[in-house]
């Protein structure tokens, strides 16, 4: 059952998703390498803790962080670990809390140094394709229309589309109904209607869809072992705009504060 949010509870949204977009600035300040997914984890914990909340995933189904970190090849869900990261890399963080009763969400992922030019352009495809997803989250349309936007312009660009793994709604719980899949067909599901928040998250594959599930049994990987790339905003549907009630801002300051020093 789809529960459609009111203002008060939108604004307490997106109370939770710009704490996860500063705690993702405080992990783009810090990610570089030589440092550990551990590190970047005590670190977010550490902020969303100072700032009243409690970190979203640590628990949820037994996942033992507070943060997904997925390199490279790792699509989404990796666990925090001690193995540093190296010039070239790329990292998707994905975090969520929980504050004032309401769940925030959102991820991005960050080239470490170098990055290739093949690599650079994956994740900015992957990012655009959550901007033409986000356009099209609007009263009147259904669901999927957000799906096939995604779908179209990843594999117009030559990227495959992640099909086992899909957004969500988002409010109360973590995760609520709809799912809303990075591939779909123009004009099908739920229409679209004012008050409902979802949680937007193509993951994108530079070479074949398909993935496996680590022994961990949380860590998705890519079959081939190329590279895959994650960006998510929380966002509500509006009458005529969509409204992103997470931010990359915050992290795209750090970056550039930390390019520049």
């Amino acid at each position: 059952m789809i529960y459609y949010k009111t203002i008060e509870e939108i604004e307490r949204i997106r109370e939770s998703s710009l704490l996860v977009a500063r705690t993702l600035a405080e992990v783009a300040k810090r990610i570089g390498p030589g440092v550990t997914s551990l590190d970047l984890d005590k670190l977010a914990e550490e902020f969303i803790r100072d700032h009243g909340a409690i970190p979203a995933f640590k628990g949820y189904n037994g996942f033992p962080a507070s943060l997904c970190v997925s390199p490279n090849s790792e699509v989404v869900h990796g666990i925090p670990n001690n193995k540093p990261f190296k010039e070239g890399d790329i990292v998707s963080v994905d975090c969520g809390v929980l504050k004032n009763e309401y769940y925030g969400d959102s991820a991005y992922t960050f080239p470490i140094g170098d990055v290739s030019d093949a690599v650079r352009n994956l994740l900015r495809v992957t990012k655009e394709s959550l901007y033409q997803g986000i356009n099209a989250a609007v009263e009147g349309k259904r669901l999927q229309d957000i799906s096939f936007e995604i779908q179209t312009y990843c594999e117009s660009h030559g990227y495959s589309v992640v099909r086992e793994l899909v957004g969500h709604g988002i409010g109360r719980k973590l995760h609520e109904a709809p799912e809303v899949p990075n591939f779909g067909k123009r004009g099908s599901g739920p229409k679209l209607k004012q008050g409902l928040v979802i949680a937007i998250e193509p993951m994108i594959n530079m070479g074949r869809k398909n993935v496996l599930h680590g022994k961990d049994g949380w860590t998705i990987t890519t079959q081939d072992g190329l590279p895959s790339a994650h960006f998510e905003h929380t966002i509500a549907v509006g009458k005529d705009k969509a409204e992103i009630l997470s931010s990359f801002r915050f992290i795209e300051e750090a970056l550039n504060e930390q390019i520049t020093v």
